[in-house]
């Protein structure tokens, strides 16, 4: 995995709850960002007192903090934007009530630094895609809105937007896509995402070439996940659903460290067993509802 340091540019706030970072990376090419529309990368912060990150170690080609305690926080965040020869990329921030990537993204200024890791995406629809479905909410937006203006057609395209407040609709791009918007959310009252796409009027797998792409909050993604494939017996090709973020995630992490190595070994076999990344993933995820989690 690439690795690179990158230093804060400019700050800019969007909407109240989005504040756009530019980044100057030394190493662009090295993160080896996979140029799709939902590409993200590991963003790992200063402590509280540094403006800068310490650096990572590499054993056996991967870049980490092996032995670092604590070690640095990081967090999965899509580039909105990538600039090759002008070396930057643009990351835009949710800004929530609490979290070491907020609270950093809140006091950061230009000359601070980040490491940048880690790069992967996700969203592959198929040839011959005739009905695409993207939703997301508030955490997804970002990668939400460079999919949309990236599309080469708005036709057949319905979008699922879930904000907590109206103004956050003005920073999706202008197409002209059906588009579903919901108020509310995001860790503040109850989601109506997963509920509202199951609502839609989609095909099942033996009538049309379709895709959904889902990012959202964690139990929202199983949800859409189980509709598409266990009700409308879509394939695992047809969909790309990812959990950006947990609701309860103090709990959840607390549960899971008393059965994660037991649970993960369940992707680690899928693995071994030559089914793809995919496949593992919805084993794993399976695995961990069934021990509630």
């Amino acid at each position: 995995m690439g690795y690179s340091r990158a230093r804060v540019r400019g700050v800019e706030d969007l909407t109240p709850n989005l504040r756009r970072l530019t980044f100057d990376v030394d190493d662009l090419p090295g993160l080896g960002l996979p140029g799709v529309a939902d590409e993200a990368v590991g963003i790992y912060f200063p402590f509280e007192s540094q403006r800068s990150t310490p650096d990572m170690e590499c054993r056996d080609g991967t870049w980490a903090y092996y032995d670092a305690d604590p070690a640095p926080d990081g967090r999965n965040y899509s580039i909105r934007t990538a600039d090759p020869a002008a070396g930057t990329v643009v990351v835009d921030f949710v800004i929530h009530a609490a979290g070491p990537a907020t609270t950093w993204a809140q006091r950061t200024e230009p000359g601070h630094e980040v490491v940048m890791t880690h790069a992967r995406s996700w969203f592959t629809p198929p040839d011959g895609t005739d009905r695409l479905v993207l939703a997301a909410d508030l955490a997804g937006l970002p990668a939400l809105a460079r999919i949309i203006e990236e599309l080469p057609s708005a036709d057949g395209v319905t979008v699922v937007a879930e904000v907590p407040a109206p103004t956050d609709l003005a920073y999706l791009p202008d197409r002209e896509v059906e588009t579903v918007t919901l108020i509310g959310g995001n860790g503040r009252t109850p989601s109506r995402l997963a509920e509202t796409v199951a609502s839609l009027d989609l095909p099942t797998a033996r009538d049309t070439a379709a895709y959904c792409w889902f990012a959202g909050e964690a139990s929202e993604s199983r949800a859409v996940r189980k509709h598409l494939r266990s009700e409308l017996r879509w394939s695992r090709d047809s969909c790309d659903v990812i959990g950006y973020w947990r609701q309860d995630s103090e709990r959840w992490t607390r549960r899971y460290s008393e059965r994660g190595a037991e649970l993960f070994a369940v992707y680690r076999q899928a693995l071994a067993d030559g089914k793809t990344e995919k496949q593992a993933s919805e084993e794993f995820d399976e695995a961990l509802e069934r021990a509630g989690l």
